[in-house]
């Protein structure tokens, strides 16, 4: 196995390289931070997927994570230091470059195998489910939890989110609710379900795989993966109350609707209520409409939509949500708030994210949900 350090670059072994025959396995090497996006590791994803496209002994590529965690998000932390050492510009070089991962991910010509064996969260999701194959299991913890950040659910996940079953999507990204490994397999964001323990000798399995064909690899995923049944408590058990609620036009109507269900008393409703109060009134506006608009819009045009609304938070311009909680209500935003964070930068030298262009026969443009 050979580590980003020992290829004689800056990575420091936060991505982990394995050729096994006709499969490349990358493995994000940061079990403390929960296998957070740094920097580091978003440049060398970028360079092995690229390279690896281009290498026609590749075949496919496997991606894991390190630890407890498949990848808990971006490295906040790191984007916030950075722009308190600096400037705004040092965060938005960041998302510039997980977002340009990401298409390259939601575009790439040969298979993508993600095993989902822990944590999945924010950044995680970017970096996975706009890949051809994702895999949950029994450890699987999926989560948009950006909302309460002061953040938005970005990485092009109004583009997935707005693709699954009803209004799904709305109540994920708002709430920023957990999903075990059967209910993101039920929903759409998992293609299969393979128990932890059977991971091993899938991976194996698949490094076998002469060929990019996705039916060969999901053919072999097949063999490995079971149906495991959504436990009663499960909110997609009840899609029609969330499509009731989470169809409304606004947070405030969507939120109102939930109050009057939660008269039954039932945890999960009670659970969502307790989320949208608890979190930042400006980014559940952002992030409704950022939804609501993915649904018409290709995943390059949600992330460039994203890359603006980001620039925007780390301005600081009409708040400062990202550092401090206000406006503290929603009746405070109107709809001109809301629509400065989806509009160009007002800033010399800043432009609109700027994405390769993408063609071929092996390219798909398409969902993968």
């Amino acid at each position: 196995m050979k580590s980003a350090k020992e290829s004689g670059d800056g990575g420091a072994g936060q991505v982990l390289v394995e050729e096994k025959r006709f499969a490349r396995i990358l493995t994000l090497n940061r079990p403390r931070q929960l296998n957070a996006l740094s920097f580091q590791m978003i440049t060398e994803l970028l360079k092995h997927f690229t390279a690896n496209e281009e290498d026609p002994k590749v075949k496919l590529l496997i991606l894991k994570g390190k630890g407890r965690a498949f990848c808990a998000g971006g490295d906040v932390a790191e984007v916030a230091h950075s722009i308190n050492e600096g400037h705004w510009t040092n965060g938005a070089n960041f998302f510039w470059n997980e977002f340009r991962l990401n298409y390259l991910i939601a575009t790439y010509s040969k298979p993508q195998v993600s095993l989902l064996d822990g944590i999945v969260m924010g950044g995680g999701a970017g970096v996975s489910i706009h890949g051809r194959f994702r895999v949950a299991t029994d450890k699987t913890v999926f989560a948009m939890p950006e909302t309460a950040l002061g953040l938005f659910p970005d990485i092009g996940s109004s583009y997935f989110l707005s693709r699954l079953p009803g209004f799904f999507g709305e109540y994920v990204g708002l709430t920023g609710a957990r999903l075990n490994g059967a209910e993101m397999l039920a929903c759409g964001l998992a293609t299969h379900f393979v128990p932890s323990g059977r991971l091993t000798a899938l991976e194996e399995s698949l490094t076998k795989i002469g060929s990019s064909d996705p039916f060969a690899v999901c053919a072999v995923i097949d063999k490995y993966s079971e149906q495991l049944p959504l436990k009663e408590t499960s909110a997609f058990n009840r899609l029609d109350v969330i499509d009731k609620c989470f169809s409304k036009n606004s947070v405030e109507e969507i939120l109102s609707a939930l109050e009057q269900e939660a008269v039954n008393n039932t945890e999960w409703i009670l659970a969502a209520v307790q989320s949208l109060k608890k979190a930042s009134p400006l980014s559940l506006k952002i992030s409704l409409r950022s939804i609501r608009e993915g649904r018409l819009q290709s995943i390059g045009q949600c992330l460039t939509k994203d890359y603006r609304i980001c620039c925007h938070i780390l301005r600081k311009e009409a708040s400062k949500d990202f550092f401090e909680w206000e406006p503290s209500r929603l009746e405070l935003i109107d709809d001109a708030m809301v629509d400065r964070y989806f509009s160009k930068v007002d800033d010399q030298g800043w432009e609109d994210l700027k994405l390769p262009t993408r063609q071929g026969p092996g390219v798909k443009l398409g969902s993968k949900l």
